[in-house]
C-alpha cells in the first residue's frame, strides 16, 4: 500500500518522500489504518517491527487536520529509556519536517538546563511530548504539566515499562488526563499483566498481531563485543582490513553521524553524511554519488534506512546497535541484494547487550560473536542479563557516552 493511498496530509507525504518513503510496511499498513479512525489500538510484537512511523504519522495528521489547543500538550508518548525517547523524537524531527508540530523528549540523566527547558515546553504546551515514566512524575507532581487537552496517548514497550517496575508511575500520570482520548498500547509481549493494563486503559481496542520479517540468509552477520571508545578504532581496522567498494554504516543519533563521519574523514576514508539535517538537493547527490560509485562509504542515520535503495552494497555496519528488530533487519537488508552476498557488522558496547540479545530473540538465533582484534586490549563479555536495565561495568579511564540534550521546536509554517 503507497503511502499517498491513506489520505494524509499533503505536508506529511511531502516529509515522506523527502525520506525517500514510498510503500507502508505491513504493521504500518495495519495500524495506521485504526488510528486514522479514531480506534484504540492494542498491538502485539516480538521487538518492535518499525512502528514508530505507524503511529507518528496518523497523529502528524490528526494534529495537522483536527483543531487543537496549541497551549496545552495534545499528545504523549510514554517509552521505557531515554534511547527509545531519543529515537523517536528524531524520527518525528524527519516526518515532521514540514508541517509547524512542535514535540520535545522529555526524560532523565541530563543537566539542570534540560529540566528547564523542560517545563518551559510542558508549562506552555508542545503538539506531542516524548517521555519517561520517572521524569514526566518528576515533573507533574510540581504542578505545572498542561495535559487538560490532551487527545491522544501512545504507550511504547509497555511490556517492558512494566517489567522495569513502572505500573504505578503510568497510572499515576494516566490519572491525571482526560477520561476521552485515543490511547495506542504496544507492547513485544502480551502476558496477563499487560491485559490487566490494556483492560484499565483501553477502550474497545482493536487487537492487531504484527508478523516480523527475517533478514535473507545469504548475509553474513557478526557482532563484536566492545567497550565503547573501542568503536571508533575497530571502525578504522575493519574498513582498512578489505577493499570494500560500498560500505554504508548506520548510527542511531544525527550527533553519532557526524562524529563518525568527520573522524574517517580525517583518516582519509571516502566518505560522506546523509541524515535530516542535509537538505533534499545535498541527500540527493550524496545518495547520487553513492549509487555511482564516487563515493565508497555512506554514514546515515536509521530515519533514512528504508529509503537507500542501492543493490550491490559489500558491508554494512551498525556503529550503534538499533532500537528494535525492524531496524536492524531493513539496516542488514542493504546489503545481498538481487540475489547476491554480503557482509553486516554490529558493535555493541555493555549497555547495548540487552537490546542486542533482543534482536538475537527476534531473529531466532544468536549472532556469531567475532573476535576483536587484541591491538585493541581487554573487552566485556557478552552477558546481556546482567545488563538488562541498561547497566554496565565501569572502566577506567573510559568516559561513558551520552546522548543529545532534549529538544523543544515548533516549527515555522511552510
Amino acid at each position: 500500500m503507497q503511502f499517498s493511498e491513506f489520505g494524509l496530509d499533503e505536508r506529511i507525504l511531502e516529509g515522506i518522500d523527502a525520506m525517500g518513503y514510498e510503500t507502508a510496511t505491513p504493521v504500518q499498513e495495519q495500524v495506521m489504518i485504526p488510528i486514522l479512525e479514531g480506534k484504540d489500538i492494542i498491538a502485539s510484537a516480538q521487538t518492535g517491527t518499525g512502528k514508530t512511523a505507524a503511529f507518528l504519522l496518523p497523529l502528524l495528521h490528526k494534529l495537522i487536520t483536527e483543531s487543537h489547543d496549541e497551549h496545552h500538550i495534545n499528545a504523549m508518548i510514554i517509552v521505557p529509556t531515554r534511547e527509545l525517547a531519543v529515537q523517536i523524537a528524531e524520527n518525528l524531527e524527519a516526518l515532521s519536517y514540514f508541517t509547524s508540530v512542535s514535540s520535545i523528549a522529555v526524560y532523565g540523566g541530563g543537566d539542570g538546563s534540560s529540566f528547564v527547558t523542560e517545563k518551559k515546553a510542558l508549562s506552555s504546551g508542545a503538539d506531542i511530548v516524548i517521555c519517561t515514566p520517572g521524569r514526566m512524575i518528576a515533573h507533574m507532581n510540581m504542578g505545572y504539566v498542561k495535559t487538560q487537552e490532551l487527545k491522544y496517548l501512545v504507550l511504547d514497550e509497555a511490556d517492558r515499562m512494566l517489567d522495569m517496575g513502572f505500573h504505578d508511575d503510568l497510572m499515576r500520570i494516566i490519572s491525571k488526563l482526560p477520561a476521552k482520548r485515543q490511547n495506542l498500547l504496544f507492547s513485544a509481549t502480551m502476558p496477563a499483566k499487560m491485559r490487566e493494563l490494556a483492560r484499565k486503559i483501553l477502550h474497545n481496542p482493536a487487537e492487531i498481531n504484527i508478523a516480523v520479517s527475517k533478514p535473507p540468509e545469504q548475509i553474513v552477520q557478526e557482532a563484536f563485543i566492545v567497550y565503547e571508545p573501542q568503536k571508533m578504532p575497530l571502525i578504522k581496522n575493519l574498513l582498512s582490513s578489505r577493499d570494500f567498494q560500498s560500505v554504508i554504516i548506520f548510527c542511531s543519533s544525527k550527533q553519532s553521524v557526524k562524529q563518525l563521519a568527520q573522524s574517517l574523514k580525517r583518516a582519509n576514508f571516502s566518505i560522506e553524511e546523509i541524515h535530516s539535517d542535509l537538505d533534499q538537493q545535498k541527500r540527493e547527490q550524496v545518495l547520487l554519488d553513492f549509487r555511482n560509485k564516487r563515493l565508497k562509504i555512506l554514514v546515515a542515520t536509521d530515519v533514512l534506512s528504508r529509503g537507500i535503495d542501492i543493490e550491490d552494497i559489500d558491508l554494512v555496519i551498525n556503529f550503534d546497535v538499533p532500537h528494535d528488530g525492524e531496524d536492524y533487519i531493513h539496516r542488514i537488508g542493504r546489503t545481498a541484494r538481487a540475489a547476491s552476498t554480503g557482509t553486516a557488522y554490529t558493535l555493541v558496547s555493555e549497555p547495548e547487550q540487552y537490546k542486542f540479545a533482543r534482536i538475537e530473540q527476534l531473529l531466532g538465533h544468536p549472532v556469531t560473536k567475532a573476535p576483536v582484534p587484541q591491538q585493541f586490549g581487554e573487552t566485556p563479555a557478552y552477558n546481556p542479563k546482567a545488563r538488562r536495565d541498561g547497566g554496565r561495568q565501569k572502566r577506567p579511564g573510559h568516559p561513558q557516552r551520552k546522548g543529545p540534550p532534549p529538544r523543544h521546536r515548533r516549527q515555522r509554517e511552510n
